[in-house]
């Protein structure tokens, strides 16, 4: 499986931004599918996801109504469009998938995921 992320860029406080994941290869055993993101000396953060079956993953609170997780039909591109961006959503925004069930939910620990796309930077400037 090969993730493709894009849509990253430079925007001010406020805007708004897509990014776009797009999985290739053997998809067929990926279950769900989630938005990771990285600033310099911090963790990992779990943003957003979403299930093979459409369910969306609880976002993260510092997110939660201002960022939307979506996927086309096929199943295999995965959306986040970002709204009402702040100088604190800057960051190295990573694509990860993951291809094990887990009855509680999507995974929100990175080292569950088994394949991840190149980070897209995203910067918001105040």
């Amino acid at each position: 499986v090969q993730l493709q992320a894009c849509g990253g860029g430079l925007v001010q406080s406020g805007g708004s931004l897509r990014l776009s994941c797009a999985a290739s290869g053997r998809t067929g055993g990926i279950h769900g599918m989630a938005w990771f993101r990285r600033v310099p000396g911090k963790e990992r953060e779990f943003v957003a996801g979403i299930s093979r079956s459409g369910d969306v993953a609880p976002y993260a609170e510092s997110v939660k109504g201002r960022f939307t997780i979506s996927r086309d039909n096929s199943k295999t591109t995965m959306y986040l469009q970002m709204d009402s961006l702040k100088p604190e959503d800057t960051a190295v925004y990573s694509c990860a998938a993951v291809t094990s069930y887990y009855p509680t939910g999507l995974p929100r620990v990175s080292t569950r995921y088994n394949y991840w796309g190149q980070g897209t930077q995203v910067t918001v400037s105040s």
